[in-house]
């Protein structure tokens, strides 16, 4: 039997925070597409069950559009399976009242442990909400001659000290006979030991949305033989984020940084996000223009942003003694006590460009 694993897929995300509208839109599109591309994957590979462990939608509020997406999806591919837990960001209700719930769309509760049987593997799972009041962990029954899979999702802990009954207690769920726990929540991909013969994973999201989901994306594919489970992650995701440091330590001009750049994200392919964060220490004088910089990587790349987080690299005694317009400044500058370093560079360089004649 294979089974796949997905979580915290935020599908109708709004997508704003960093890209034009344009591309919003367009990226909204691209992980819809992506849901339905991994359904077609489970199709190709005898795929007979999609467990999605939480957050299959953004937000309460989702559009008509991805709302029959995913029904339309559930409802041609009846020979799948889904398993659908509902994580904090989800809606309450897929289907509507007066709409019949597709036989192949396994739901879960909120009040008590839910388990659907396939063979001898058994997929057993529980909502978490804030209104919690029991203790989910003692009426959590499992026998140890099935393969038994527990899907939660929550923010892992590993003692009582967190009040959170959205938080899941792994130390609790070691004894439990659970061989895979199939965890949503986290955006990134988490495989760890659960006890002395199981695991506990979280997929991470099917596709990085910001630069705080930076890395591969994609989902986890279970083969279970006999009572044996093997994992593998597939890498999924149309785009993929990347952060990228870029240490420009005594580069003097926009090209030296520029070919800095260049070496430092040669590999990364051209349909990807990325996040180039300048640092290092730089000479008072340097110059380097960060919206040319953008206006060339972005000519390039689906989308790049640049911070400049370098700091300046000053002599304090160079100018101890400096008589000109210049030393009397940076003098003045530096002896303030009331700003932050980084305002300090940034009024020193805007000054420095002022006294050469440069626009700022």
């Amino acid at each position: 039997m294979k089974i796949i694993h997905c979580s915290d897929l935020h599908l109708d995300s709004k997508m704003e925070t960093n890209l034009s509208k344009e591309q919003a839109r367009e990226r909204k599109d691209e992980i819809l597409i992506t849901f339905k591309n991994m359904i077609q994957y489970a199709n190709d590979n005898e795929v007979q069950i999609i467990i999605i462990a939480g957050d299959l939608f953004d937000n309460s509020r989702v559009s008509a559009k991805a709302k029959n997406i995913v029904k339309d999806a559930i409802l041609t591919n009846k020979d799948i399976d889904f398993i659908y837990l509902k994580g904090n960001h989800d809606v309450s209700n897929l289907f509507e009242e007066d709409e019949e719930i597709p036989e192949n769309l396994k739901l879960f509760s909120s009040t008590e442990w839910k388990e659907y049987i396939y063979g001898n593997v058994v997929i057993t799972g529980i909502e978490l909400t804030k209104e919690d009041n029991y203790d989910k962990y003692n009426t959590l029954m499992l026998s140890k001659n099935n393969v038994n899979i527990v899907v939660m999702h929550g923010q892992e802990v590993t003692s009582d000290s967190s009040d959170d009954p959205e938080a899941i207690n792994i130390n609790k769920l070691k004894r439990k006979n659970i061989n895979y726990l199939a965890l949503g929540h986290i955006h990134s991909y988490k495989m760890e030991k659960l006890g002395t013969k199981g695991k506990y994973c979280y997929p991470g999201c099917l596709e990085g949305r910001g630069f705080d989901e930076c890395g591969k994306k994609g989902f986890v594919l279970l083969d279970i033989q006999d009572d044996k489970i093997k994992t593998e992650f597939i890498e999924f995701a149309k785009r993929t984020l990347y952060e990228i440091e870029v240490d420009i330590t005594d580069l003097d001009t926009t090209s030296d940084v520029e070919k800095k750049i260049d070496k430092e994200i040669k590999e990364i392919p051209k349909e990807s996000l990325i996040k180039i964060v300048l640092t290092g220490k730089v000479k008072i004088g340097s110059e380097r223009d960060i919206d040319y910089l953008l206006k060339i990587y972005n000519e390039i790349y689906y989308f790049v942003k640049i911070y400049d987080k370098t700091t300046l690299a000053i002599n304090y005694l160079d100018y101890e003694h400096d008589a000109s317009l210049k030393g009397e400044f940076i003098r003045l500058i530096l002896s303030q006590e009331n700003i932050s370093e980084e305002e300090k560079k940034q009024i020193i360089e805007a000054g420095i460009k002022a006294l050469s004649g440069e626009e700022v």
